[in-house]
């Protein structure tokens, strides 16, 4: 059995131990010591990492009572060696997940929902309720969290006997062997944990819920909590100052700018479609319909716009009119109509000569070749 010494305090950051044993494993080594500060993966919470005699530790999992630590060096069994443990790392995965039991407690006193999942990645945070959650709801839930933040209550951590175990209400309650460890919070959350916890509330620093989305019949919550919320908050802050400055707004009326932006880009928008209509209809007029085959080839045709004209030179008299839309080398989009003949024969043909792909009614075929408008007009 390894020594745990993260739970007599979870703020130790270094300590010594004896080396117990020391295997190859993968491209590294598998450590066994006396005693650790390295809180091994498990309760939602992630490896510590650290320095342990001079070499790197990557990971560190427990099995059976005795916690193994996956270095990228060896050490020598029966040395004692130093090891720190990363403790920004550390600190900030303790915010989160103290942050999360605050979380969990509100929504379960508020709702009687469960947390069904929980999730503390190296990025943000997600948990998962087994009940509906309104937007509204939400921020309520934000605000009593850090209400708690702010009041910096101690962290309990209990280990209570069996008997007193079977009359403890706790989140978690499933069959444990061995000790149970319950993290309170007074009036906020009880819960079985293994992991470690910031001492008091107020560590955790900011609460923010970022995102809540439907999953399971539930919600699914990303909160940051902490460095995770600073930083969080730096950086939209600093996008909002960008488009501020962009937008010649204020950072509070950033929202109606955009807003007031896309009605004037979307009114353009419609200028300019208005204005290709009337140039398509210019065109088309330009254009000879009396040939057996009309073709045409336009680089600046684009959406639409080649059905379009078409349809303008069906409707003047061609018999049959094929447009194609783009260029010699990146190959050409191509839609041909006819309001009498079998339009499907040539777009066979065509798909056969250039590689094509497409096809469609007999009235109207559409797809892509490659080919040069010259060899493609011989084929016409």
């Amino acid at each position: 059995m390894t020594d745990k010494l993260y739970y007599e305090s979870s703020h130790r950051k270094d300590f010594e131990a004896q080396v117990i044993s020391c295997e190859p494993e993968g491209e590294g080594y598998k450590v066994v010591l006396d005693k650790t500060v390295f809180f091994p993966e498990g309760g939602g919470q992630y490896a510590d990492t650290g320095i342990l005699g001079g070499v790197h530790v990557l990971d560190a999992q427990e099995k059976e009572g005795i916690i193994y630590h996956y270095t990228d060096g060896a050490l020598t069994p029966g040395e004692i060696v130093k090891g720190e443990i990363d403790w920004e790392k550390r600190f900030e995965s303790m915010q989160q997940h103290s942050g999360e039991h605050i979380i969990s407690g509100i929504v379960h006193g508020r709702f009687g929902y469960n947390n069904v999942g929980f999730h503390l990645g190296a990025d943000y945070c997600t948990m998962d309720f087994d009940g509906p959650i309104t937007k509204e709801q939400l921020k309520e839930i934000e605000e009593e969290a850090n209400r708690i933040v702010y009041k910096n209550l101690n962290i309990e951590i209990l280990y209570p006997t069996k008997e007193e175990l079977k009359n403890l209400t706790y989140r978690s309650k499933i069959e444990i062997e061995g000790q149970v460890r319950i993290v309170n919070i007074p009036g906020v959350d009880i819960c079985a944990c293994c992991a470690p916890h910031v001492d008091r509330t107020g560590e955790i620093g900011n609460i923010k819920l970022v995102d809540m989305v439907s999953y399971k019949g539930g919600e699914r919550i990303t909160m940051l909590s902490g460095s995770r919320a600073l930083t969080d908050h730096q950086q939209k802050e600093e996008s909002v100052k960008k488009i501020s400055a962009l937008l010649c707004a204020k950072d509070t009326e950033v929202a109606e700018a955009v807003e007031k932006l896309k009605e004037e880009q979307l009114d353009l928008k419609n200028q300019v479609s208005a204005l290709k209509q009337k140039l398509l209809a210019y065109q088309a007029k330009e254009i000879d319909v009396t040939p057996e085959r009309v073709k045409v080839f336009d680089s600046e045709l684009s959406g639409n716009e080649p059905r379009e004209l078409m349809n303008l030179l069906l409707e003047r008299g061609a018999k049959i009119c094929a447009i194609f839309a783009g260029n010699d080398e990146e190959g050409y989009r191509y839609v041909i109509g006819s309001h009498s003949e079998d339009v499907r024969v040539i777009s066979k043909k065509l798909n056969e000569a250039f590689q094509g792909r497409g096809g469609g009614k007999p009235q109207m075929v559409q797809g892509s070749l490659k080919g040069t408008a010259k060899n493609i007009s011989e084929i016409l």
